[in-house]
């Protein structure tokens, strides 16, 4: 099948009140235009265009991937005049119409539709749903066969309609060339001034097309006009991703209160407390354990790793075993080794860190390469940045860093050597060497006893003073 996919994204979106395309605006993670692309991917279409009009540039910078065309509407006049906008681009074959703002259509359905169409040999087939509960849908009307004959908007019918017809226009279609033929036929919308593709429906069915409309789970229908809506949507998502991962043996301890992205992926028996977030492409193997405040961000966990409360990740790798935080802060390009221990108020950044190597408190370390079986004392600091440039700090195996330690980059820690604590360090420390960069320790004896004595002395001679003054 020579398929083409149109999505139509031109809309202003007045209602959310954003400088923002509403097609841009993210959806437990992602651009609600990505999840509509995400879905029709896997139907391999020959070509997606994407018909764009409101911050079109933005939209083009944002989703772009090489694999979209994008066509822009520059009137904005309705949805019929979109796709006669993209009708110049289309290859012959049957055409997918969808909205941009649909981001909980499934790949599922769609095949259903395309199955059903091709079977049917419809020339325009489309999604509809019943739900009392929602209005500013058009609806489908049928004849006493119960051919489809129309599709009326909401706001143009009548009581009688709404109760008799309880069909209502999902807004997905699927027609085969033929129909955009029709297109120049629709008349602009005297009230609006606008095309509408609904018309097509009516102006098939005069002419004795065969038509056909299908019903899918109201759910995957909803559209976003408003920051309502968007939430709403995010929390179907929500919950539908994490009722997922609870059906693969993921431990949820309290569902509502943590965030999973689509993109993320879980092992089995690992336990998510309350307040985590998960997103983007981040990657929990088995029995992880993440416990509340934290937050993941493309990253990816081994086996068995435990999170602490209050920490953030992002884009940082962990191997099996590794215990990260209470409050730790990973940030990009970061590595942390087998059975490695990252403790309370520790920053890494660009640093690899070694199996077995421990930094447990109120460190930082940046633009670092750490050995296995390393100790890092608690206020080590590697000063990394000069001004101007970055440097690199490397610590060997087995090397033991003393509490209080800058390390000034460049520098090498050589292989089982011993940092003093409090020391600086600007040369490199040979392997099984101990540096000391601190003063000799002096103890004045009796220093506390002369000092007392001499302030005693001082008291006497200002009160004497004062007594003088005072004759």
């Amino acid at each position: 099948m020579n398929l083409s996919v149109v999505i139509l994204a031109a809309g202003l979106g007045k209602r959310m009140y954003s400088q923002t395309p509403k097609v841009l605006h993210e959806a437990l993670g992602k651009p609600l235009l990505q999840h509509v692309l995400d879905a029709v991917a896997p139907l391999k279409p020959a070509q997606t265009i994407v018909v764009i009009g409101n911050g079109a540039q933005k939209v083009i910078e944002t989703i772009d991937n090489g694999s979209v065309q994008f066509v822009i509407q520059k009137k904005l006049l309705g949805t019929g005049n979109a796709l006669a906008v993209a009708r110049e681009k289309l290859n012959k074959g049957p055409v997918l119409v969808l909205n941009g703002d649909g981001p909980l259509i499934t790949t599922k359905t769609l095949k259903t539709l395309l199955k059903r169409h091709a079977q049917s040999r419809n020339i325009l087939s489309f999604l509809t749903f019943v739900d009392d509960s929602m209005s500013g849908y058009g609806r489908v009307i049928r004849d006493e066969r119960g051919q489809v004959t129309a599709i009326k908007e909401d706001k143009h019918t009548t009581p009688a309609e709404k109760n008799r017809f309880k069909e209502l226009n999902g807004g997905i279609y699927l027609m085969e060339s033929g129909a955009l033929g029709y297109l120049g036929r629709i008349r602009k919308n005297s009230t609006s001034g606008e095309f509408y593709i609904t018309d097509l429906v009516s102006l098939l069915s005069a002419a004795g097309t065969k038509l056909g409309a299908y019903n899918c789970p109201q759910e995957e229908i909803r559209g976003v006009n408003t920051r309502k809506e968007l939430y709403e949507v995010s929390e179907i998502m929500r919950r539908a991703c994490i009722a997922k991962w609870m059906r693969k043996g993921v431990t949820f301890l309290d569902p509502e209160t943590s965030i999973v992205h689509s993109s993320v992926t879980i092992g089995r028996d690992s336990v998510i407390y309350p307040g985590t977030y998960l997103e983007g492409k981040t990657l929990l193997g088995k029995k992880c354990l993440i416990y509340p405040g934290t937050r993941i961000c493309d990253s990816s966990l081994g086996n068995e790793v435990i999170i602490k409360d209050s920490t953030l990740i992002e884009g940082s790798r962990i191997r099996d075993g590794a215990v990260i935080g209470p409050f730790a802060h990973l940030r990009p390009h970061t590595v942390v080794g087998r059975n490695a221990k990252i403790g309370n108020f520790v920053e890494l950044k660009k640093s690899t860190i070694g199996n077995g190597t421990k930094a447990s408190h109120l460190s930082y370390l940046g633009d670092a390469e750490i050995g296995d079986n390393v100790n890092i004392g608690a206020g080590t600091i590697t000063c990394n940045y000069d001004g101007t440039n970055k440097f690199k700090t490397k610590i060997e195996p087995g090397v033991f860093i003393g509490s209080d330690t800058q390390l000034v980059a460049p520098v090498v820690i050589g292989k089982g050597a011993y940092v003093a604590a409090g020391a600086t360090i600007t040369q490199d420390v040979p392997p099984g060497a101990l540096a000391i960069s601190r003063p000799s320790q002096q103890n004045l004896k009796n220093w506390v006893r002369t000092r007392v004595l001499k302030t005693k002395k001082r008291n006497v001679k200002t009160k004497r003073g004062k007594k003088g003054a005072g004759a």
